[in-house]
């Protein structure tokens, strides 16, 4: 494809490669154009049927879409943004700089100004970040006939045709209707008795990802938002929510991998500014991981008197680490989806304590019949009483360990997410850290209470 591409535009040969584009998938499209040096994006894009070339300037990255613009004249940046819904406008306007904006806002009409301008004072992440105002509204009092038509006659200059909503004469929501439901209700029937009452919606103050998770539980194809009176202002389509559900994901991700969130593809982000992403966070995990080393220097006499001891430490701690990011990362997911809730922490406390008990003691008798068949290293050394008691001291302490780090592991996404911060924060990084700190203490603690219990001084 790219190298057919090449050679039509090589070959100045702009008819055909113009239906040779439109004929593909307006993302298809975007990407393709990604392979090509900016200075020809310009030529590719005046290429393109108007219609077809806004739905590519969608599918764009922002860096392309920030290019097209500053090489677009006055009349082709109007006729682009008057094209695109207003959600799409408000998310390009969001992530240029302040000289393209002032440019776009100066070449496009009046009164998408004023919705432009609306839009962007919603709090960030909210509902109304992220609606369009372009939607099918229809009365009560018509007909399902002149409700068809209507949808006919405004239908090309809404984002979705499919749900229909119902206002009053205040523009306040009362009801929810589907094409499928005036179509086979006949012409005469009216759309108030055939409109779903009391209709699902969210306000434009909630929170972005609370829309999502309402769009996933309800099934919709678009959410109604209103304000706070009950009128409705826009909607919120299902693309827009797949959209918003990715980017909650990465960022989920990076965060629970220690890195700063980037919305910029990988390959966008410069070798700098990744290093800046990646930076903090590997100097915080590696100062908080000198609490551990801190914790072997206080127990080095420990060490010194019975060195095998070190031997287990890496297990010790990789289990522990293991064990807390299972429940960390059970707990972040299921808060990031809405099935735990803060109320639910006792229930999240009391689940995984169960669950913690039962791998704790299979752990441990595990490891135990793995010491004691494989350890002849230390029945060699010790002889069988001593180092079967050096097996106890390693599986009672992963048992702890276990136990302890899934509490943790649990109750930390929690706790962050009541002071107010991203619960992926206490992700595996820090957990680990956590545990690893506990686990040596657990560790020597019970190596030197069942230890010097019988003579061996630590």
């Amino acid at each position: 494809m790219i190298r057919e591409v090449r050679h039509l535009l090589d070959e100045k040969k702009f008819a055909q490669l113009r239906d040779l584009l439109c004929l593909q998938e307006a993302a298809d499209v975007a990407q393709l154009f990604e392979q090509f040096p900016i200075e020809e994006l310009p030529l590719m894009f005046r290429i393109l049927q108007k219609d077809f070339a806004t739905d590519v300037f969608v599918e764009m990255d922002t860096e392309l879409q920030k290019s097209l613009i500053e090489a677009f004249t006055d009349q082709e940046l109007f006729e682009v943004f008057d094209d695109l819904f207003m959600d799409d406008t408000v998310d390009i306007i969001e992530e240029m700089p302040a000289n393209v904006v002032k440019r776009i806002l100066q070449h496009t009409s009046a009164e998408k100004r004023k919705e432009i301008n609306q839009l962007l004072q919603y709090k960030t992440d909210s509902a109304g970040t992220i609606m369009t105002t372009e939607f099918v509204d229809l009365k009560e009092n018509m007909s399902c006939e002149q409700a068809l038509d209507f949808i006919r006659k405004t239908g090309l200059e809404k984002e979705t045709v499919y749900t229909c909503y119902v206002m009053d004469s205040k523009r306040i929501l009362i009801g929810v209707v589907t094409v499928k439901d005036i179509i086979m209700a006949g012409n005469d029937a009216r759309i108030v008795d055939i409109m779903e009452k009391n209709p699902v919606f969210v306000y434009t103050d909630d929170d972005k990802e609370d829309v999502m998770n309402a769009i996933t539980k309800y099934d919709f194809l678009a959410m109604p938002v209103t304000d706070r009176e009950g009128r409705l202002v826009g909607i919120v389509t299902i693309d827009d929510a797949m959209d918003v559900l990715r980017e909650e994901d990465t960022e989920d991700i990076e965060i629970m991998a220690a890195i700063t969130p980037s919305d910029k593809p990988y390959f966008r982000v410069g070798v700098f500014e990744t290093w800046k992403n990646r930076i903090p966070w590997l100097m915080l995990l590696m100062i908080s991981a000198t609490f551990t080393s801190k914790v072997l220097t206080h127990f080095e006499n420990a060490l010194n008197s019975l060195p095998i001891l070190m031997a287990f430490v890496p297990q010790l701690m990789d289990t522990g680490g293991n064990a807390g990011s299972q429940a960390s990362v059970t707990v972040i997911r299921g808060m990031s989806l809405g099935d735990i809730r803060l109320r639910d922490a006792l229930r999240v406390l009391w689940k995984e304590l169960r669950v913690s008990l039962l791998c704790a003691v299979t752990l441990g008798c595990i490891n135990f019949i793995k010491m004691y068949l494989f350890n002849d290293v230390s029945r060699d050394r010790f002889g069988l009483g001593q180092s079967l008691l050096i097996s106890l001291v390693v599986c009672v302490t992963i048992s702890c360990t276990v136990v302890i780090a899934k509490i943790v592991g649990s109750m930390l996404p929690m706790l962050a997410k009541r002071m107010g911060l991203d619960p992926a924060v206490m992700a595996s990084p820090f957990i680990t850290t956590i545990v690893d700190i506990l686990s040596l203490l657990i560790y020597f603690g019970i190596a030197a209470a069942l230890l010097n219990s019988v003579g061996v001084v630590l």
